[in-house]
Formats: structure tokens, sequence, C-alpha cells
């Protein structure tokens, strides 16, 4: 009676478990699947983005050879195909040498537009508001002063990397405007913030003598001249994306990259 009973319980047990196996096993089944295509489409996405960001690679070399040799207009054609779908760091690299070749040809707008594209690509926000700068700087004598000033209001802050150039180019902004006073008060307090670069404070006590000497006019032809706006070495914009460094150089500026605030 005992071995009846133990029969028909293992019977029992075992239809139990076939019931839940033919409830789970779909699940399972689907669940793996989901796995598995998770793990090829990450694959398949690692691969094309790989390729993309070699492609975009030889690219971006073939405009710095370009510029190299001189070849603006060719660099300006190998940069668009970048610039209009390649990878992101690469998209805005190229969208910022485009924008320096348009600064270089004095045509201000179109760079400015460029920087702009640049920063909206930009994969990180250091690149972001280095090249929101350089559109300031490019439209500094041509744009009127509240445009000049929201632009720069927004690279103001304590958390901005460019803090400290975007203050000085609103003083100069200011200088141009008619905005005398203000702009001796915010050179001064660039004299006397921590981390300001000796160049920095240099100009600026040249501009608050001339401003003392009534040559207003003279500070800020005086200080846009010494900040300029030099292009930057490739390989200083690649670092910022964390792309590999190109094998060609374009030609570094007169001006060392550590006196403008578009290099600091």
């Amino acid at each position: 009676m005992v071995d009846f009973v133990e029969e028909v319980e293992e019977q029992l047990r075992a239809e139990r478990y076939a019931t839940i196996a033919k409830r789970v096993l779909p699940w399972f089944a689907a669940a793996l699947g989901a796995v598995v295509i998770g793990w090829l489409s990450v694959w398949a996405y690692d691969l094309w983005r790989n390729h993309n960001i070699d492609t975009a690679s030889v690219a971006y070399d073939k405009g710095l050879s370009a510029l190299i040799s001189g070849d603006q207009t060719g660099a300006y054609t190998a940069f668009d195909a970048i610039a209009k779908s390649g990878p992101a760091g690469y998209r805005a690299l190229a969208l910022m040498q485009q924008g320096d070749i348009r600064a270089q040809a004095d045509k201000a707008d179109e760079a400015a537009a460029l920087y702009d594209s640049a920063a909206k690509a930009a994969p990180n926000a250091v690149f972001g508001d280095l090249a929101r700068l350089r559109a300031v700087l490019v439209l500094i004598d041509t744009a009127p002063f509240p445009q000049i000033k929201t632009r720069l209001d927004v690279l103001i802050g304590d958390k901005r990397p460019f803090t400290l150039e975007a203050r000085e180019a609103l003083a100069m902004a200011k200088l141009q405007a008619g905005k005398v006073q203000e702009a001796r008060g915010d050179f001064n307090a660039l004299t006397l913030t921590l981390g300001v670069s000796q160049q920095m404070r240099a100009r600026a006590q040249s501009a608050i003598a001339l401003i003392d000497g009534g040559q207003s006019k003279a500070a800020a032809q005086a200080v846009q001249a010494a900040v300029g706006l030099p292009p930057m070495d490739p390989a200083s914009l690649a670092a910022l994306i964390g792309a590999p460094p190109s094998q060609p150089q374009a030609p570094v500026a007169p001006n060392s990259p550590q006196d403008s605030p578009v290099g600091q």
C-alpha cells in the first residue's frame, strides 16, 4: 500500500513538473533569444561604429594634409563630408576646422555658424564651450553688444572651463560698446582673480593703464590684438574628444595658444 501511494505521489510530482516546464519554457526561450539578439546587436553596432570612426579618421587626415599644403578649399571640402555625417567627435572636429578656415577668410558669420554647430555636436562640455567661445571672438567686431553679452554669459560660471577667457572677452566687448568704466572694473577684477595666467593679467593691466590715460579705443584694440584667434593645434583639438592624434600636423599660428583665450 505504501509503495502504491509513493508511486502515485511520484506521478503527480512528475506531472506537476511537466506542467511548470511547459509554462516556463517559452519564457526561458524568449529570454535566451533576447540575450542573443542583444549581444548580436551590440556586436554589430560596435563593428559599424568602429568602421565609421576609421573612415572619419582617414577623411580628417586628408583635410589636415590639404591644410598643410595650403589648399584651404580642398581642406574645407574634405572636412565637409565628416561635418555632415561623421561620428560626433570627428564631426565636431571637422566643423571646428571649417570654422577656422572661414575665420581666416574674414567670413565671421559663416565661421560663427560653424563653431555653433561644432558646439552642438561636441562630445563633452569642454569642447562645446571652446567652440562657443571661438564663435564669440569672431563676432566681437561686428555683432551688437547684447548678442555678444548673451553668448558670453552662458560661458561664465564656476564650473565653466573657459570662464576667465569669457570674462576677458566680455570686458573687451564692453570697451568696444563704450562701457568704459564697466570694462575697467572687469579688467581690474581679472587682475585679482586666482587662476588668471600671467599673459591675461598683463593684458588686463595694460588695458587699465590705457583706459586711465584716456585711450579706451586703443585699449580695446590692444587687448583684441593680443588675444587674437589663432587656429588650434589639431592634436590639441583631438585630445579634447579623446580621438587618436592624426598623423599630419597643421601649421601652428605664431601666437602661442597659451597666450589666447581659445588655447588656455
